[in-house]
């Protein structure tokens, strides 16, 4: 997005309750993040307190706070699996905000380097992803790799709910706690998909609730 945008979402979000978080990503515009590049820790280090702190001075102009980070696309799946990119991710969240929560999924560098450093932190599965059995995401080359149909994505998340574990595309369980469900928001689907999440979460008796009130 572009300022303009963080600040309308920003109101958005305030306007219905909606905790704030930054989405701090490669400096790659292009390829809408998801590609790696190979950055020192300083350079990536800057990078983060940039976006995020973009995203903090918005909502301070509009009464609101950012409550959370996680990283995007590439970077996400680099943090998660390189100890030194996660480190790095954390010590730019911490320098902005010790308070900050750290969106990570779990059994992830990321989350251990948090918990390490005593940065909150809160577990995150995806709807609309499949996992390999070292709980890392499938690539996107892969065939089965990321789930379009709205129920496909409902299922996959009761189902990882009700084992309180990320289910693999192999059907191996890696227990977890299970904070927040990400839906990719960039697919024609995403709406629907989500939609459909929220009903049926409900409907199983679930409570939705801002991140940062979460126990």
């Amino acid at each position: 997005g572009d300022p303009a945008i963080m600040r309308d979402t920003v109101r958005l979000a305030l306007e219905r309750g909606v905790s704030i978080g930054a989405h701090p990503s490669y400096p790659d515009l292009q390829g809408f993040g998801r590609r790696v590049m190979q950055m020192s820790a300083k350079d990536l280090e800057a990078t983060i307190l940039y976006q995020v702190g973009a995203l903090q001075a918005m909502a301070a102009a509009e009464g609101g706070r950012v409550t959370h980070v996680k990283p995007h696309g590439a970077l996400n799946n680099m943090a998660c699996a390189d100890p030194t990119v996660a480190a790095t991710v954390v010590r730019a969240t911490q320098s902005l905000d010790p308070s900050l929560i750290l969106l990570a999924p779990a059994h992830s560098a990321l989350v251990k380097a948090a918990e390490a450093a005593g940065q909150p932190v809160r577990y995150e599965v995806f709807a609309d992803r499949a996992y390999l059995d070292d709980g890392q995401l499938m690539p996107r080359s892969q065939p089965g790799a990321v789930l379009h149909e709205a129920q496909e994505c409902v299922d996959h998340v009761l189902r990882m709910l009700k084992a309180q574990a990320i289910v693999t595309a192999s059907g191996k369980h890696l227990p977890t706690g299970i904070d927040s469900i990400c839906v990719h928001g960039d697919g024609p689907e995403a709406v629907a998909t989500a939609r459909a999440i929220r009903q049926a979460l409900e409907q199983a008796g679930y409570t939705l609730a801002p991140l940062d009130r979460i126990d």
